[in-house]
């Protein structure tokens, strides 16, 4: 959309924004699901080969949540660069650091070659990752709602979210393919193509996205002078209860995707004995499941409005958490299988949600600012979730009740934040 002489928004062209929205996500959540992935197959051996098997896959899950620590600090950061100064140069900005980073883990030397220095390499470029992270979901997010007619917001909030089932598409299809390899070339180089391929991919999203034109509501805000000079603070000072809820709001479908995604990856591969590449094509599968999804929970939300998506959503995960852990806790390929597949999909529908249900709870003096650290302390927290459940997977003797118990904490902590934040929510951006 643009501003109009009258003050009338008018729509801008739906396949820049949207591609605009979409491209980098999927660049971002591409490179998430590839380390994840990678944290939960070969970074043990890899980058931490002195240790036992589960204090190693402990460690590789440590550089995992290392990069959301760093997140809210990108979130702080870009978030009050992009409310004062704008929304689509920073979202340029984020996409470039992140292919570079991602691509530079694919170059690096092992522990083999060069010792303690690569898995101190490793996590630095994680923790540079997870800064430009900070600023990308949250901006794309903020970008697309306020491009939005009020009618579409829905469908124009869910096109960052898409990003995530299709960078999980491609990120384990192309570790479907490099885990097929003999273990010996897997280990020696064969790990190493999906990071390398986020320098192509770099490029095609930095194309995308140029094409984008600046949010209508910043342009209005800089015409009309109101840009918070300090976004940060007047975020604290006027909406801390709305930055609580949103935390809340965004944990279920960050913390129990990583439990149901990343964690389960490991267990059926470590614990259960299950061939990864049958794992890899489970969460593959639950990724187009989301992909066919999120556009229907777009159009359902421009009608219901995103509450109640995101209510609904963490609800069914709630009511699921059990069955879903008493399936993998089966052992069998079949039962881990449809328990990961299941998982991933009833927390996506909550997470479908966010982008509109964050975006309306801020006004747009500090929304970029609001969104990222609402999403990124979120994401901060669920960044250590598989490593979490790894411990009490030991603590318990590979009981798997206690970490059906966390999903059913995150559900529940979702619910009640998004009944919240339906009451929060801004009538006009």
């Amino acid at each position: 959309m643009r501003s109009t002489a009258q003050g009338a928004r008018v729509e801008a062209n739906p396949r820049t924004v949207a591609l605009g929205a979409f491209a980098g996500t999927a660049l971002e959540w591409y490179d998430y699901y590839v380390y994840g992935s990678a944290a939960a197959l070969v970074f043990n051996t890899q980058f931490f080969p002195e240790l036992s098997p589960v204090a190693g896959t402990m460690a590789s899950f440590a550089t995992f949540g290392v990069g959301f620590v760093a997140r809210p600090l990108g979130a702080a950061v870009f978030g009050h660069l992009g409310d004062r100064y704008g929304r689509r140069r920073m979202l340029l900005i984020t996409v470039v650091l992140i292919g570079l980073v991602t691509g530079c883990v694919g170059l690096l030397p092992t522990y083999a070659q060069i010792g303690v220095a690569a898995p101190i390499l490793l996590a630095t470029l994680r923790l540079l990752q997870g800064i430009s992270v900070g600023g990308e979901w949250s901006g794309a997010a903020t970008l697309a709602v306020e491009h939005a007619p009020k009618e579409k917001r829905g469908r124009y909030g869910v096109m960052p979210q898409l990003g995530s089932p299709v960078g999980s598409l491609a990120a384990t299809g192309v570790f479907a393919l490099v885990s097929s390899l003999p273990d010996e070339q897997f280990n020696a180089w064969g790990w190493r193509i999906p990071f390398l391929l986020a320098f192509p991919l770099l490029l095609l999203a930095l194309w995308v996205r140029s094409r984008v034109d600046e949010s209508p509501v910043f342009r209005e805000m800089l015409t009309r002078q109101r840009a918070a000079r300090r976004p940060l603070v007047e975020l604290l000072r006027t909406s801390g209860w709305r930055l609580v809820v949103g935390i809340a709001v965004s944990f279920v479908g960050i913390g129990g995707y990583y439990l149901c995604g990343t964690f389960l990856v490991s267990y059926g591969a470590d614990t259960a004995g299950i061939d990864r590449t049958l794992l890899l094509n489970a969460a593959t599968a639950a990724s187009f499941i989301n992909l066919c999804a999120y556009p229907v929970f777009g159009w359902i939300a421009d009608r219901t409005g995103p509450g109640p998506v995101a209510i609904w959503g963490a609800a069914a995960s709630a009511v699921a958490a059990f069955p879903i852990f008493w399936l993998v806790g089966l052992g069998t390929p079949a039962g881990v299988a449809v328990g990961l597949a299941a998982g991933v999909v009833l927390v996506s529908v909550s997470y479908a949600a966010c982008g509109q249900l964050l975006s309306e709870m801020f006004t747009g003096e500090v929304r970029y600012s609001g969104v990222g650290l609402s999403y990124n302390i979120s994401g901060a927290i669920s960044g250590f979730v598989p490593l979490a459940a790894t411990a009490l997977l030991a603590a318990f003797g590979g009981s798997l009740w206690p970490i059906g118990l966390m999903l059913f904490a995150f559900s529940v902590i979702t619910l009640v934040a998004a009944v919240a934040a339906k009451r929060l929510a801004l009538a006009e951006l």
